[in-house]
């Protein structure tokens, strides 16, 4: 399995409603923050894979190339559920994935691939 595959793997499993960081991401998959953007940015529209719910570990949206942040982020998100506060962060405390179990399974089947 391939580094943006096993990132994939993880972002489907975050729910509805809920959202991750690149960072919290990296640390599951082993990699760095970076990595993990540059396979939300590597996503072609007919993947499914929900990239939306991938943020930054303040809270907010990533700016895009263009500097802009991405509106359709915002829309998945709010029709979500999610609700940004007034400075446009989201807070991880309602919001974040806690996916402690899925650390473990995550980890299992890594190792296993890794032995093969």
């Amino acid at each position: 399995m391939t580094l943006y595959q096993r990132i994939y793997e993880v972002v489907r499993r975050i729910p509805a409603g809920n959202v991750a960081s690149y960072g919290r991401i990296a640390r599951m998959v082993k990699t760095g923050p970076r990595q993990v953007g540059y396979a939300m940015a590597a996503l072609t529209s007919d993947q499914d894979v929900p990239w939306h719910r991938v943020i930054n570990s303040k809270g907010e949206l990533s700016l895009r190339k263009d500097g802009k942040a991405d509106d359709l982020q915002r829309q998945l998100l709010t029709e979500e559920g999610v609700i940004f506060d007034a400075k446009g962060r989201v807070s991880f405390d309602q919001y974040g994935w806690i996916e402690a179990e899925f650390d473990m399974e995550l980890e299992d089947s890594y190792l296993l691939s890794e032995r093969s």
